[in-house]
C-alpha cells in the first residue's frame, strides 16, 4: 500500500514539475534550458509525444548539439520510429557524443536495440576510433 501512495506522490510531482516549465516557457518561449528541462519531464511522465515536439523544436535551436540529438533518438525510439532514431544517434555520435554505455543501457532505446542496425552503429563508432564518412 506504501508503495502505491509513493506512486501516486511521484506522478503528482511530475505533473508539478511540468506545470511551472509550460508556466516558465510562456515567458520565454526559446529557453533553451526551459525547453530541455520540459522535454525530460514530459518523457519521465510517459508524455512521449509532447517530448518528441519540444526536441524537434530543441533541435532547431542547437542543431550541433550531440545531447539535443540523442534526446531526440530517445523520444523516437518510444514511440517506435526505429529509421529516425536511428539517424539521430548516428548523428549525435557524428557530433562526438561518447556514452557508448549509457547508450546500450538506456531503456528509453530499447525498441531501437531490437534493430540489427542499432549493433552494427554501436560497433562502429565504439571500435573504430573514427567518425564514419
Amino acid at each position: 500500500m506504501g508503495k502505491k501512495i509513493e506512486e501516486q506522490l511521484e506522478e503528482i510531482g511530475e505533473d508539478f514539475q511540468v506545470r511551472i516549465l509550460e508556466a516558465a516557457l510562456k515567458g520565454n518561449p526559446d529557453s533553451f534550458d526551459v525547453l530541455f528541462e520540459l522535454g525530460n519531464a514530459y518523457t519521465q511522465s510517459s508524455r512521449y509525444e509532447e517530448g518528441l515536439e519540444i526536441d524537434r523544436r530543441l533541435i532547431r535551436l542547437r542543431p550541433d548539439n550531440p545531447i539535443v540529438h540523442y534526446n531526440l533518438a530517445c523520444s523516437l525510439s518510444l514511440l517506435g520510429e526505429i529509421d529516425e532514431s536511428l539517424e539521430e544517434l548516428e548523428t549525435c555520435f557524428m557530433l562526438g557524443y561518447r556514452e557508448y554505455n549509457y547508450v546500450i543501457s538506456d531503456s528509453d532505446l530499447e525498441n531501437v536495440r531490437m534493430d540489427n542496425r542499432f549493433a552494427e552503429l554501436i560497433e562502429r563508432y565504439l571500435h573504430s576510433g573514427k567518425r564514419p564518412g
